[in-house]
C-alpha cells in the first residue's frame, strides 16, 4: 500500500472517532504540507484537536476501538506536552493529536479547508496558516516546506494575512526572525 493510501486510510479512521466524538480537528506538519505542495515524504501524521482535558481518556478509549494504539498513558506526559501520541494499527503509521490551544490555533481551526482524501473530507490547516507554523518552527524542513507551498500556490496564498500574524508573533514572542524569514522564502531564489 502506498503512503499516500496509508495516510488516507489512517485520516479516515481519525475522522470517524472525530465525528463519533463531536470533536474540531484539522491535519497540519508534514502531511498538510504534502496537500498544499510541499513535494516531501512523511511517515506520520499530526492532528490538532479541541478536546478538554478531562476528556483525554475518553477519547483515547474511543480512538481504541477504531484501531489506534495509545503510545504513552503517563498524563503527566500528555499534560505537559499537550500531545497524545498513537500507532494506527491497520498502517502501523505513527499519529500525535496535538490538544488545542485557545488563540492562534482556534484561528487556525475557524479557518481549515476540508479537503478529499480517499473517501472522506479531512480538514486541513490552511495553506497560509501553515507557512505560519513552519516559519514558527523554522527548522530546515519546515523551511523546505515552506518553499514548496509558496512555489505551488504563490498565486492564490494571502501573503498580508502571514505577514500580519507573524508580526503579532514576533512581538508577542520578542523576536525578529519570523517576518525576515517569511520574506526571504517570499522572494525565492537570487532575490
Amino acid at each position: 500500500m502506498s503512503n499516500r493510501r496509508k495516510v488516507a486510510e489512517l485520516l479516515n479512521d481519525v475522522a470517524v472517532v472525530m465525528a463519533e466524538q463531536g470533536l474540531r480537528w484539522y491535519l497540519f506538519g508534514a502531511q498538510a504540507a504534502i496537500v498544499w505542495g510541499s513535494p516531501r515524504l512523511s511517515a506520520d501524521v499530526d492532528v490538532t484537536a479541541v478536546i478538554e482535558p478531562g476528556n483525554v481518556a475518553v477519547f483515547t478509549d474511543a480512538m481504541n476501538r477504531h484501531g489506534f494504539e495509545l503510545v504513552s498513558t503517563e498524563p503527566e506526559l500528555v499534560a505537559r506536552t499537550r500531545v497524545v501520541a498513537f500507532i494506527h494499527r491497520a498502517t502501523r503509521m505513527p499519529l500525535d493529536i496535538v490538544l488545542a490551544g485557545p488563540g492562534l490555533e482556534e484561528e487556525f481551526l475557524q479557518r481549515t479547508i476540508p479537503v478529499q482524501m480517499e473517501r472522506t473530507p479531512i480538514p486541513v490547516i490552511s495553506p497560509e496558516d501553515l507557512i505560519i507554523t513552519k516559519v514558527l518552527a523554522g527548522r530546515p524542513k519546515d523551511i523546505e516546506d515552506v518553499r514548496g507551498v509558496i512555489h505551488e500556490r504563490r498565486t492564490s496564498i494571502d501573503a498580508e494575512r502571514i505577514r500580519a500574524v507573524l508580526g503579532l508573533l514576533e512581538r508577542a514572542l520578542s523576536q525578529s526572525d519570523l517576518l525576515p524569514l517569511f520574506e526571504k522564502e517570499w522572494r525565492g531564489p537570487g532575490d
